[in-house]
């Protein structure tokens, strides 16, 4: 309810270009870089207590997003709040999502980490396909009727009821007990965690991941909305084709993760990749069919990079140093997938305020960044084989200290 089309239609809604969607879009991953505070938060254990009070906050700050646009202020003033809204929502998840995960994954067995995280992805994908389904059907009801603000509404009350049935899942999860370690040695970790080759490895290869995907997706709700005039239903439907695909990969994937996250994080980049290039062909005339292709192929690529890149940042360090290692990869990360739509959505707007022309070719702007998501795709791609041993080498660290 925060992504894509569905965050597409509040800014529409406020008046916003696609350009500063785009960019509003990938704030997402400009607030990552804030998981640089978990770092010098990891050494207060419990996290369970402050980890649910700032939980409840944010997930109130982003019930308020779907509220603004029928404040009685000035058009700037209510995209003023709306960034407010939506920036401080996500700056607050991201501080305290490396801690939470760490919480969660420690209780983990650490030889099934691969296809636990599988049977959690299938999990939470099948109930947001229903949940998406209930949702664009409400906002296709409401727009019919020409009534956005009711659908606007609704989707905050949506957001709020899932915020309390979330805090309670957080409130009665148990948490690990874990040896405090002193504030005074967040330096000398930062240092050591900096030295680890292994580990910047995988933090250049998420960046790149993460240049890959903010080239593009970011000014994809605009495009389904707009030019491949989608209803939020058929969005809904993409939604639960995405969630079944990812589903069905998970499982596979996660055991081939569990013998080793590099072969797994391989097949993964592969169809990625693939993806995008569909959706360098994808026009108004072939959108339904191709951008269903699309969604396809990246629900296989999706059902294990992240996972993968986690999980071998977690083989990476020591156990005491993993809260902080999710940090630093996020953090790194996310800025420069903020950057790269910052530098892209320039070039956006200047297609479309020419017509969508591009070196004298009738394109549309997201046909040329999905292009040049596919060449970094290649360039992922090549660093990873590049890079291989090292990253295998460490891939077995477990077993090896074993």
């Amino acid at each position: 309810m925060l992504a894509g089309a569905y965050i597409a239609k509040v800014t529409t809604s406020l008046g916003m270009s696609d350009g500063l969607t785009g960019i509003i879009t990938a704030v997402v991953s400009l607030a990552s870089m804030f998981q640089i505070v978990a770092i010098f938060l990891a050494h207060k254990k419990p996290v369970k207590r402050w980890v649910t009070i700032f939980h409840s906050i944010n997930q109130l700050f982003f019930a308020c997003v779907y509220l603004v646009p029928f404040f009685n202020f000035s058009r700037n003033v209510k995209i003023i709040l709306f960034i407010v809204f939506f920036l401080a929502g996500n700056i607050i998840n991201q501080i305290i999502n490396a801690p939470k995960i760490h919480w969660f994954i420690s209780l983990v067995d650490e030889n099934r980490r691969g296809s636990f995280t599988a049977k959690k992805e299938v999990v939470s994908l099948l109930g947001g396909m229903i949940f998406t389904f209930i949702i664009g059907s409400v906002m296709d009801y409401y727009d019919a009727m020409g009534n956005s603000v009711a659908a606007f509404v609704f989707c905050s009350i949506g957001i709020l009821v899932l915020a309390l049935l979330h805090t309670g899942t957080l409130i009665f999860s148990k948490e690990k007990p874990v040896e405090v370690r002193e504030e005074g040695n967040t330096k000398k970790m930062l240092f050591e965690l900096f030295k680890n080759k292994g580990l910047m490895k995988i933090i250049i290869l998420t960046s790149l991941w993460k240049v890959w995907m903010f080239l593009s997706t970011p000014f994809y709700g605009t495009y389904q909305i707009k030019e491949l005039a989608f209803s939020m239903v058929f969005i809904s439907i993409l939604s639960a084709m995405n969630a079944i695909i990812r589903s069905l990969a998970s499982r596979p994937i996660g055991r081939m993760a569990d013998k080793s996250f590099t072969s797994a994080l391989k097949l993964c980049y592969f169809f990625g990749g693939l993806a995008f290039l569909v959706n360098i062909f994808t026009i108004p005339s072939n959108g339904k069919l191709f951008f269903v292709l699309y969604y396809l192929l990246k629900a296989i690529g999706a059902a294990g990079i992240d996972n993968c890149e986690m999980n071998l940042a977690y083989n990476m360090v020591k156990e005491e140093q993993r809260t902080a290692a999710l940090a630093l990869r996020m953090a790194i990360s996310g800025l420069v997938g903020f950057l790269t739509t910052l530098a892209i959505s320039p070039l956006v707007s200047y297609i479309q305020n020419n017509g969508n022309q591009f070196l004298g070719l009738n394109v549309y702007a997201q046909q040329v960044v999905s292009a040049m998501s596919v060449v970094v795709s290649i360039l992922i791609l090549f660093y990873f084989y590049k890079n291989e041993k090292i990253i295998n080498n460490r891939d077995s660290l477990k077993e090896e200290g074993k």
